[in-house]
């Protein structure tokens, strides 16, 4: 097959499964947020075949449940006031595709970015990782769908607090005054939301001094900590990290106190995350070259890993000479 019909394959492939994923739930019959819509983009972007992507819906199928019932939109009540009720997901669903239809995505994002990003860490970033891969995959029916997802289970990290305004440009110099919180829970929502309660947290994250670098930074610091331990919390860092920078750009640029404001509430829930992981470095393994990295991914039938290379192939374009190969070659040797 030549490579124009390759391509138009795998497009026409990718927006009959972006299609039907509209018949199915946000959560799994496990409880975890479905990756599907991610892991297809993921796939694509990292030049998968059409048949990849099929067998890809397919095996993500089996952990699939339909869709709840169509609820209406509470009429007049403003777009935000269920923020945080994951039984609201039906509802918010019909307000993003009403509210789609009638703006286009650019500008429904402009106005929702605000107040969304103060929940990033919400549902261990699977909100803000679904929605900008959702932006990616220019589907309408995608987009509403992560945007519900996201404001059901948004959560904000801490609370910004400034006693005495930032003392460091150093992320790591904070981090290292960090405690380990243990909660024994198996599920890192739960787990974040524990280390963002530890005496001192919101004062200590006040210190950092945050400007337009502070998303990458935080980013090559996710990735150098998860290729040195394999740590599953850090792994959301690398890739939530990216999201939040891809959608950044939809936020008004003249808006500065809601452009700190996000970088703010990332890196408190980068800190939770951290602080949760309690992290046991080992030596990195070494690294191929990204074109073995990226078939090594399309290869895998893990969804984090999928999600993984392809996050840290899209941070190696916007950040050469990053320790991105590293991390994916951490979440391809297990």
């Amino acid at each position: 097959m030549k490579a124009g019909a390759r391509s138009a394959d795998v497009a026409a492939t990718l927006r009959r499964l972006l299609d039907a994923q509209a018949a199915w739930d946000v959560d799994d019959t496990r409880g975890f947020s479905v990756h599907r819509p991610m892991v297809l983009h993921a796939l694509v972007r990292m030049g998968a075949d059409a048949a990849r992507l099929e067998r890809a819906a397919r095996e993500a199928e089996v952990h699939l449940k339909p869709a709840p019932p169509a609820q209406a939109w509470p009429a007049g009540d403003p777009w935000f006031s269920l923020l945080g009720r994951a039984d609201a997901w039906p509802a918010h669903r019909d307000l993003f595709t009403q509210w789609l239809d009638q703006e286009a995505a650019g500008d429904v994002l402009q106005q929702v970015l605000p107040r969304l990003l103060l929940g990033v860490g919400g549902a261990a970033f699977h909100g803000v990782i679904r929605t900008a891969h959702a932006v990616g995959l220019a589907h309408r029916g995608e987009l509403a769908d992560a945007l519900a997802y996201w404001a059901t289970r948004w959560a904000p990290i801490g609370e910004l607090r400034s006693p005495a305004g930032p003392t460091t440009d150093d992320p790591e110099d904070v981090l290292r005054q960090l405690t380990v919180v243990r909660t024994g829970s198996p599920m890192l929502a739960p787990r974040i939301r524990a280390a963002a309660t530890a005496p001192g947290f919101d004062d200590l994250a006040a210190s950092l001094r945050l400007d337009a670098r502070t998303v990458p930074t935080l980013a090559r610091l996710a990735a150098k900590a998860y290729a040195a331990s394999g740590d599953f919390g850090v792994l959301h860092l690398v890739t939530g990290a990216l999201a939040v920078e891809e959608l950044l750009p939809f936020v008004d640029p003249d808006d500065e106190d809601s452009l700190t404001a996000a970088r703010a509430a990332f890196w408190r829930a980068f800190m939770a995350t951290v602080s949760a992981a309690g992290l046991v470095p080992q030596p990195p393994p070494a690294a191929p070259a990204w074109p073995r990295l990226r078939a090594g991914a399309i290869a895998s039938d893990d969804d984090h890993v999928i999600k993984l290379v392809d996050a840290c192939a899209q941070w190696q374009a916007r950040e050469p000479g990053g320790p991105w190969a590293e991390a994916a070659a951490r979440a391809l040797a297990g």
